[in-house]
């Protein structure tokens, strides 16, 4: 059950999502297919996006673009891909900035599993204690081990643990990675599990495929990035995304929606 003004602006009334993750600058800097970020949001959103996770500054100079949206605000953040992730990573922006910025919610990463554990969760535990005192809701974002994690490492039980971890600290809802056995994850949970797209993939039916098994297995919809806003038409692949989200849509019919533009 969704409930809070904030977040039935990102929760359709089906109870599923479709959020297009825009956060990469915080690491990448000039990120491809975000070279221009107005035209961008302008496609994913006549595509189909519920919602759009971003950094302060492109939330900030973008308003109007994402207006139509709702809007998730990174919190937190680490060193750039110039840097060495050697550090638990830290509350770049809080409460303040999102309520300025007029955010429905606030994403926070967690690492169980991880050096970064006890640090991390901190974050989570802090921001959703200030963020439900003026009404914003929060995603935790729970990777174990970390993102440069060995993938034997993200089994359906840690990612289940991680997930259920999250909601315990107070999130309102869980990002984490897919993994075949998706029910454990969400069976665990007491409330909406979306799943991170990742990097970017070769097939587009693979990234489609899982998106399909994740929804079939309980998950809330996906938080994606690179596969959608990369991809060589990032409204189509919205749109096909949304369809199996939003309309039930088999996989053959969202690649079909691909296939036209």
């Amino acid at each position: 059950m969704i409930s809070g003004r904030r977040l039935n602006r990102i929760f359709r009334t089906d109870g599923k999502v479709l959020i297009v993750a825009m956060d990469h600058g915080l690491i990448d800097g000039p990120c491809k297919g975000l070279e221009d970020p107005a035209k961008t949001i302008e496609k994913v959103v006549s595509g189909g996006a519920d919602a759009v996770l971003t950094s302060y500054g492109l939330a900030r100079r973008f308003a109007r673009e994402l207006a139509p949206v709702g809007l998730i605000l990174r919190s937190d953040g680490g060193p750039s891909k110039l840097g060495t992730n050697d550090g638990p990573g830290s509350i770049f922006f809080g409460v303040e900035e999102a309520l300025r910025l007029g955010a429905d919610a606030m994403a926070v990463s967690g690492y169980p599993g991880s050096s970064k554990e006890v640090s991390s969760l901190e974050n989570i535990a802090a921001i959703a204690s200030e963020a439900h005192a003026w009404g914003l809701a929060l995603m935790a974002e729970m990777v174990p081990g970390g993102f440069d994690s060995a993938p034997e490492f993200r089994t359906v039980e840690n990612i289940a643990l991680g997930a259920r971890l999250g909601l315990e600290l107070g999130a309102d809802f869980i990002k984490t990675p897919y993994v075949a056995g998706f029910n454990q994850v969400t069976s665990a949970c007491y409330g909406p599990v979306v799943i991170l797209g990742g990097a970017k993939r070769g097939k587009e039916r693979d990234m489609l495929a899982d998106i399909k098994a994740a929804v079939d297995n309980g998950a809330s919809g996906v938080a994606i990035g690179r596969n959608i806003f990369q991809a060589e038409d990032p409204q189509s692949m919205t749109a096909a995304v949304a369809a199996i989200l939003h309309h039930g849509a088999s996989l053959d019919e969202a690649l079909d929606i691909i296939q036209a533009s």
